[in-house]
């Protein structure tokens, strides 16, 4: 079995000193291995990347308590740029590119010293063939799929052991998704890195990840292997849309999510 690259132990992070975001959370991730961390908007999965990436000091917040430990160091509460030069690599939710530069100068900027940027460049331009033909083209002219191939590609610029994505599929097509899904597994198993990966599709991210955790409420309520996380009912009927089992259609399940009461969400979560 492959050895643990990131460990995240009973972290809690505190804003503005007084605003309790995520709550102790564990997660860890292995070598090679793709990790998805599911819950709806407010459940505390990029405050988790933040913590992890070191960007929470641009929003007055810390991890207060916990431990958060990256190929045996410790990196809670370090700078980014440490942090990044450790190897780990946030792709942000949003301003994701520079809007005013080229693809080949936003692929340029994160390593424009770079021995071999250019062998870099042109493995990367083999992962995204599209960005290859749009290398002139600003970024602010691209459309959202584009955007997020680019972000992804300067990511991998900085060669990272661990890729955190920040919502793939926000704003995109399906089968636009479907395609970056299938290019993120070549990532994996061509440069053997690890991907850690926040959804708010379920169905997206259980498609191509290797273990899952779910969050609510600043907190990992679930866990488990794909194959588990699939077939179990509350994933099913909250996340994934689908029958209860009482001749519930997809579309009265995804409205019985939205309306349940949150004690009895919280209630069937940790029963």
């Amino acid at each position: 079995m492959s050895s643990v690259l990131l460990s995240v132990e009973k972290a809690e992070v505190v804003y503005k000193r007084a605003i309790t975001a995520v709550q102790g959370i564990s997660l860890s991730v292995r070598d090679g291995q793709i990790v998805a961390l599911l819950g709806t908007n407010g459940a505390g999965k990029s405050t988790t990347l933040r913590a992890i990436s070191g960007f929470l000091g641009l929003d007055d917040a810390r991890v207060t308590e916990g431990a958060i430990t990256f190929d045996g160091h410790r990196i809670e509460n370090r700078p980014p740029h440490e942090i990044a030069r450790r190897g780990v690599v946030l792709v942000p939710e949003r301003e994701k590119v520079f809007q005013n530069l080229t693809v080949a100068e936003n692929l340029a900027a994160p390593v424009p010293r770079a021995a071999d940027k250019r062998r870099l460049e042109d493995q990367i331009y083999q992962f995204f063939p599209r960005l290859a033909d749009l290398r002139g083209r600003v970024g602010g002219l691209l459309s959202g799929g584009e955007r997020q191939m680019l972000a992804i590609a300067s990511a991998l610029m900085c060669r990272p052991r661990l890729l955190m994505i920040d919502e793939l599929s926000l704003g995109l097509a399906p089968v636009v998704v479907q395609d970056l899904t299938r290019r993120l597994i070549m990532i994996r198993d061509q440069l053997g890195i690890a991907i850690l990966l926040v959804e708010q599709s379920a169905a997206v991210a259980l498609s191509i990840s290797d273990y899952a955790y779910v969050m609510e409420n600043g907190r990992i309520v679930l866990d488990g292997d794909r194959e588990r996380l699939n077939s179990h009912q509350d994933v099913q009927e909250f996340y994934l849309g689908q029958s209860d089992g009482n001749g519930q259609d997809s579309t009265t399940a995804r409205r019985s999510y939205r309306d349940v009461k949150q004690y009895r969400r919280s209630r069937r979560w940790y029963g």
